[in-house]
Protein backbone atom coordinates (compact mmCIF):
# COMPACT_ATOMS: atom_id res chain seq x y z
CA UNK A 1 0.00 0.00 0.00
CA UNK A 2 1.88 3.69 -1.06
CA UNK A 3 2.57 5.67 1.65
CA UNK A 4 -0.12 8.55 3.08
CA UNK A 5 0.09 11.47 5.39
CA UNK A 6 -1.61 11.25 8.56
CA UNK A 7 -2.27 15.07 10.71
CA UNK A 8 -2.95 15.03 14.16
CA UNK A 9 -3.78 18.62 15.99
CA UNK A 10 -2.78 18.37 19.68
CA UNK A 11 -2.91 20.94 22.17
CA UNK A 12 -1.03 22.18 25.16
CA UNK A 13 1.80 24.67 26.42
CA UNK A 14 5.04 26.49 24.85
CA UNK A 15 7.04 27.90 27.21
CA UNK A 16 10.36 29.88 26.86
CA UNK A 17 11.99 32.56 28.07
CA UNK A 18 10.33 32.76 31.21
CA UNK A 19 6.62 33.01 29.35
CA UNK A 20 4.01 30.61 28.61
CA UNK A 21 1.29 30.29 25.76
CA UNK A 22 -1.31 28.41 25.10
CA UNK A 23 -0.86 26.65 21.42
CA UNK A 24 -2.44 23.44 19.32
CA UNK A 25 0.71 21.37 17.36
CA UNK A 26 0.26 19.98 13.89
CA UNK A 27 1.77 15.61 14.61
CA UNK A 28 2.10 14.25 11.23
CA UNK A 29 2.59 10.51 10.77
CA UNK A 30 3.52 9.12 7.39
CA UNK A 31 3.76 5.88 5.97
CA UNK A 32 1.30 2.82 5.37
CA UNK A 33 -1.05 0.42 7.10
CA UNK A 34 2.59 -1.30 8.77
CA UNK A 35 5.05 1.62 9.55
CA UNK A 36 5.75 5.11 9.95
CA UNK A 37 7.47 8.14 11.05
CA UNK A 38 6.18 10.84 13.42
CA UNK A 39 7.15 14.10 13.02
CA UNK A 40 6.69 16.38 16.47
CA UNK A 41 5.53 13.99 19.32
CA UNK A 42 3.64 17.12 20.89
CA UNK A 43 1.36 16.93 23.88
CA UNK A 44 -0.36 14.08 23.80
CA UNK A 45 1.70 10.69 23.43
CA UNK A 46 -1.91 8.45 23.93
CA UNK A 47 -3.70 10.34 21.11
CA UNK A 48 -0.66 9.74 18.82
CA UNK A 49 -0.12 6.38 20.16
CA UNK A 50 -3.54 5.42 19.39
CA UNK A 51 -3.16 7.18 15.77
CA UNK A 52 -0.45 5.14 14.91
CA UNK A 53 -2.47 2.37 16.61
CA UNK A 54 -0.85 -1.10 15.40
CA UNK A 55 2.03 -0.04 13.53
CA UNK A 56 5.61 -0.06 13.72
CA UNK A 57 6.49 3.41 14.83
CA UNK A 58 10.52 3.82 12.58
CA UNK A 59 11.37 6.87 14.26
CA UNK A 60 9.78 9.86 16.20
CA UNK A 61 11.41 13.08 14.69
CA UNK A 62 12.23 16.50 16.02
CA UNK A 63 12.00 19.18 13.91
CA UNK A 64 13.38 20.90 16.54
CA UNK A 65 13.54 21.02 20.82
CA UNK A 66 10.75 23.72 21.53
CA UNK A 67 9.22 21.92 24.36
CA UNK A 68 5.90 21.59 22.44
CA UNK A 69 7.38 19.81 19.90
CA UNK A 70 8.93 17.35 21.93
CA UNK A 71 7.26 17.09 25.00
CA UNK A 72 5.28 13.86 24.51
CA UNK A 73 8.34 12.37 22.66
CA UNK A 74 9.51 10.37 26.03
CA UNK A 75 6.62 9.11 26.56
CA UNK A 76 5.92 7.81 23.11
CA UNK A 77 9.09 6.49 22.89
CA UNK A 78 8.36 4.30 25.82
CA UNK A 79 5.11 3.41 24.92
CA UNK A 80 6.23 2.21 20.83
CA UNK A 81 10.12 1.59 21.79
CA UNK A 82 10.87 3.64 18.66
CA UNK A 83 13.87 5.55 18.86
CA UNK A 84 14.03 10.15 19.34
CA UNK A 85 15.93 11.55 16.58
CA UNK A 86 17.08 15.62 16.93
CA UNK A 87 19.76 17.71 15.38
CA UNK A 88 22.30 17.60 18.20
CA UNK A 89 22.16 21.59 17.91
CA UNK A 90 19.46 21.90 19.57
CA UNK A 91 20.51 19.36 22.64
CA UNK A 92 20.33 22.56 24.75
CA UNK A 93 17.00 23.43 24.37
CA UNK A 94 15.76 19.91 24.76
CA UNK A 95 17.27 19.16 27.73
CA UNK A 96 15.01 22.70 29.14
CA UNK A 97 12.14 20.34 28.78
CA UNK A 98 13.97 17.04 29.34
CA UNK A 99 17.32 17.38 31.45
CA UNK A 100 17.11 13.51 32.39
CA UNK A 101 16.64 11.37 28.99
CA UNK A 102 18.63 12.45 26.09
CA UNK A 103 17.42 11.51 22.44
CA UNK A 104 18.26 8.65 21.14
CA UNK A 105 19.84 9.53 17.86
CA UNK A 106 20.98 12.60 15.34
CA UNK A 107 19.66 14.22 12.76
CA UNK A 108 22.44 15.86 10.11
CA UNK A 109 22.04 17.69 7.43
CA UNK A 110 21.38 15.14 4.21
CA UNK A 111 20.66 12.48 6.00
CA UNK A 112 17.47 10.12 4.56
CA UNK A 113 14.95 8.16 6.38
CA UNK A 114 12.99 5.69 5.01
CA UNK A 115 9.24 4.81 5.62
CA UNK A 116 6.78 2.44 3.96
CA UNK A 117 8.95 2.90 0.45
CA UNK A 118 9.32 6.48 0.86
CA UNK A 119 12.61 8.71 1.56
CA UNK A 120 12.83 11.77 3.57
CA UNK A 121 15.60 13.83 3.17
CA UNK A 122 16.96 15.61 6.25
CA UNK A 123 17.44 19.54 5.36
CA UNK A 124 18.88 21.74 8.50
CA UNK A 125 17.45 24.77 8.30
CA UNK A 126 18.55 26.80 11.66
CA UNK A 127 16.83 29.95 12.43
CA UNK A 128 14.02 29.55 14.72
CA UNK A 129 16.18 26.96 16.67
CA UNK A 130 19.77 26.42 16.18
CA UNK A 131 18.79 22.52 15.10
CA UNK A 132 15.53 22.99 13.53
CA UNK A 133 15.03 20.68 10.74
CA UNK A 134 12.80 20.19 7.85
CA UNK A 135 12.01 16.21 6.60
CA UNK A 136 11.47 16.78 2.04
CA UNK A 137 9.84 14.00 0.57
CA UNK A 138 10.06 14.53 -3.14
CA UNK A 139 7.94 11.33 -3.97
CA UNK A 140 4.49 13.32 -1.53
CA UNK A 141 5.38 16.63 -2.63
CA UNK A 142 5.93 17.03 1.00
CA UNK A 143 7.70 19.80 3.18
CA UNK A 144 7.61 18.50 7.11
CA UNK A 145 8.46 21.72 8.08
CA UNK A 146 8.31 22.51 11.76
CA UNK A 147 8.54 25.98 12.92
CA UNK A 148 10.56 26.94 9.86
CA UNK A 149 8.16 28.68 7.28
CA UNK A 150 3.82 29.07 7.89
CA UNK A 151 1.45 30.24 5.97
CA UNK A 152 2.39 34.30 4.97
CA UNK A 153 5.56 33.91 6.67
CA UNK A 154 8.98 32.76 8.78
CA UNK A 155 8.78 31.10 12.22
CA UNK A 156 9.00 33.13 15.38
CA UNK A 157 12.67 34.61 15.77
CA UNK A 158 12.06 37.01 18.97
CA UNK A 159 13.01 34.80 21.41
CA UNK A 160 16.44 33.01 22.60
CA UNK A 161 18.20 30.99 20.57
CA UNK A 162 16.54 32.39 17.35
CA UNK A 163 17.63 34.57 14.68
CA UNK A 164 15.87 35.95 11.55
CA UNK A 165 18.91 36.53 8.95
CA UNK A 166 19.78 32.91 9.58
CA UNK A 167 16.16 31.87 9.22
CA UNK A 168 15.15 33.98 5.72
CA UNK A 169 18.94 32.46 5.24
CA UNK A 170 17.71 29.18 5.54
CA UNK A 171 14.45 29.33 3.69
CA UNK A 172 15.67 30.93 0.80
CA UNK A 173 18.28 28.54 0.32
CA UNK A 174 17.15 24.92 1.28
CA UNK A 175 13.36 25.93 1.19
CA UNK A 176 11.89 27.90 -2.11
CA UNK A 177 14.79 26.09 -4.04
CA UNK A 178 12.18 23.43 -4.23
CA UNK A 179 9.88 22.64 -6.51
CA UNK A 180 6.93 24.97 -6.23
CA UNK A 181 3.89 22.77 -5.82
CA UNK A 182 5.85 20.97 -2.41
CA UNK A 183 3.26 20.97 0.16
CA UNK A 184 4.44 22.50 3.28
CA UNK A 185 3.08 20.75 6.25
CA UNK A 186 3.60 23.62 9.46
CA UNK A 187 3.91 22.94 12.65
CA UNK A 188 1.36 25.12 13.72
CA UNK A 189 -1.78 26.19 11.44
CA UNK A 190 -2.69 25.13 7.99
CA UNK A 191 -0.67 24.21 5.15
CA UNK A 192 0.46 25.84 2.12
CA UNK A 193 2.97 25.50 -0.59
CA UNK A 194 6.79 26.58 -2.10
CA UNK A 195 4.82 28.47 -4.72
CA UNK A 196 2.38 30.61 -2.51
CA UNK A 197 5.30 31.25 -0.03
CA UNK A 198 7.86 32.21 -2.48
CA UNK A 199 7.09 35.80 -3.87
CA UNK A 200 6.80 37.10 -0.20
CA UNK A 201 10.71 36.65 0.27
CA UNK A 202 11.55 40.36 0.23
CA UNK A 203 8.45 41.63 2.05
CA UNK A 204 9.34 39.39 4.92
CA UNK A 205 12.97 40.92 4.59
CA UNK A 206 11.76 44.51 4.61
CA UNK A 207 9.38 43.83 7.36
CA UNK A 208 12.20 41.75 9.80
CA UNK A 209 9.45 39.49 10.14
Amino acid sequence: MAARIEHLVTSGTFSLDGGAWDVDNNVWIIGDDHEVIVVDAAHDAGAIADAVGGRTLRAIVCTHAHNDHIDAAPELAARTGAPILLHPDDLPLWKQTHPDRTPDGELADGWVLAVAGVELSVLHTPGHAPGAVCLHAPALSALFGGDTLFAGGPGATGRSWSDFPTLVDSIRERLLTLPGDTVVHTGHGDTTTVAAEAPHLQEWIDRGF
